[in-house]
């Protein structure tokens, strides 16, 4: 049992400490220019095991709040992908419509409804056009909500479409699951199309 425990303790530790170099990194000067690794756009994705969601919500809170203060050098704004296709069925009114929708015709035609309706697959979506007007010139982008948005977005697509249009200040998607600079697997179940754009972020 002791040893259990320790095991357990040490991989604490050690998503405590990518928690901590995440940071770390995303602070550093050099990370808010305009390029990545080898010249390439300055798109990131720190991936993490499904189970712990919860910690990585609470520590991109902590940072929210933290930049929220002023006196750092750049905004941190954070996108949760989920809010953004919820606020916009609201707004346009078709929550119930989704609801009705999905018990008559089932979830993958809403899915296939309502990325109809805000153009995920086109390189002037919705969500592309929201983060684009919302991010101010000096900033870091932070994606999340990634888990909640499945099946209606698929995050390849997101960054496909986004890199696109927006190169302007460096992107991290929070994504629950494994990248390995080739391929994302969400939830470390669900293979999503190839990716090779954006590099592992710690």
């Amino acid at each position: 049992m002791k040893r259990l425990i320790s095991r357990q303790d040490n991989k604490m530790i050690d998503f405590s400490e990518r928690l901590d170099k995440m940071e770390e990194v995303v602070y550093k000067p050099s990370f808010r220019q305009n390029n990545g690794r080898a010249n390439e756009v300055n798109y990131w994705i720190f991936d993490y095991p499904p189970e712990r969601e919860l910690e990585v919500r609470a520590r991109i809170q902590s940072m929210q709040n933290r930049n929220s203060k002023g006196g750092e050098e750049f905004a941190l704004v954070v996108f949760d992908l989920y809010d953004i296709i919820i606020d916009f069925l609201k707004e346009n009114d078709f929550m119930e419509n989704c609801y009705q929708f999905e018990k008559k015709k089932g979830i993958e035609r809403i899915t296939k409804a309502v990325s109809n309706a805000m153009k995920i697959n086109d390189d002037d979506s919705y969500i592309v056009q929201h983060i684009k007007e919302n991010t101010p010139e000096n900033a870091v982008v932070f994606l999340t909500g990634v888990g909640k948005c499945f099946p209606i977005l698929r995050s390849h697509k997101v960054l496909n479409n986004l890199h696109q249009a927006f190169v302007r200040v460096p992107v991290v998607m929070f994504f629950p699951g494994n990248y390995n600079e080739q391929e994302l697997i969400l939830f470390n179940e669900i293979k999503d199309d190839n990716y090779y754009r954006a590099f592992r972020l710690v």
